[in-house]
C-alpha cells in the first residue's frame, strides 16, 4: 500500500485580521514554549540509557516531529495569506468577513454564519470557509435574496435576511 495522496485542493488565502493574529500566536507559542519543552525532555529521556525499549524517548521524539510540522507548515502560510480588514464597497452584499443571517426556507429555521478563511472556520461559532458551498452560494448576493444550495442533507433552499461587517 503507498503512501501516494492526491495534492490538497488550493484553498483560498485570505484570513481575518483576528485569524492571521491568533496563527501568529499559535506558532509564536509552539516556538517558543511547546518545542523547548519537549526538547528538554527529549534529552532527559535519551539520558535514560537504552532507546530502543524507552516509550518516553520515543513519545517525545514523535511529539517533537509534530510541533515541527506545524510550525512549518504556520510558517509558509502566514506567508501566503492576505489579511482582509476592510469592509466592502457595497456593504449590504455578501463578501468574505460577512455575518449573515439566513433563514431556511423549508423549516422556517433561522442561522447565523459568518464567511472566514480556511484556516480559521469552526462549526459551533458559525465560522464558515469562503470555500464551502454555503459561502460560495452566498457571495454576491442581498438581502432579501433567496438562492438554492446543495448541502450534504440534500438541496436546501434560503432566504437572506441581514448582513453585517462587524468585528467578532
Amino acid at each position: 500500500m503507498s503512501r501516494w495522496r492526491p495534492p490538497a485542493e488550493k484553498s483560498t488565502a485570505l484570513i481575518t485580521a483576528q485569524g492571521h493574529a491568533r496563527l501568529k500566536a499559535e506558532l509564536d507559542e509552539l516556538w517558543r514554549q511547546r518545542r523547548p519543552e519537549v526538547v528538554k525532555a527529549l534529552a532527559a529521556a535519551a539520558a535514560e540509557g537504552d532507546r530502543s525499549e524507552n516509550a518516553e524517548y520515543t513519545y517525545r521524539k514523535k511529539q517533537l516531529g509534530e510541533i515541527d510540522r506545524r510550525v512549518r507548515y504556520l510558517s509558509k502560510r502566514l506567508e501566503a495569506l492576505r489579511v482582509v480588514d476592510t469592509t466592502p464597497s457595497d456593504p449590504e452584499a455578501v463578501f468574505f468577513g460577512a455575518t449573515v443571517e439566513l433563514e431556511n426556507t423549508d423549516s422556517g429555521q433561522t442561522v447565523i454564519y459568518r464567511i472566514v478563511g480556511p484556516d480559521e472556520t469552526d462549526a459551533p461559532a458559525g465560522w464558515i470557509s469562503i470555500d464551502s458551498p454555503l459561502a460560495r452560494a452566498l457571495l454576491k448576493k442581498r438581502i432579501d435574496d433567496e438562492f438554492a444550495v446543495e448541502l450534504p442533507g440534500g438541496l436546501t433552499r434560503f432566504a437572506i435576511l441581514d448582513v453585517s461587517y462587524d468585528s467578532n
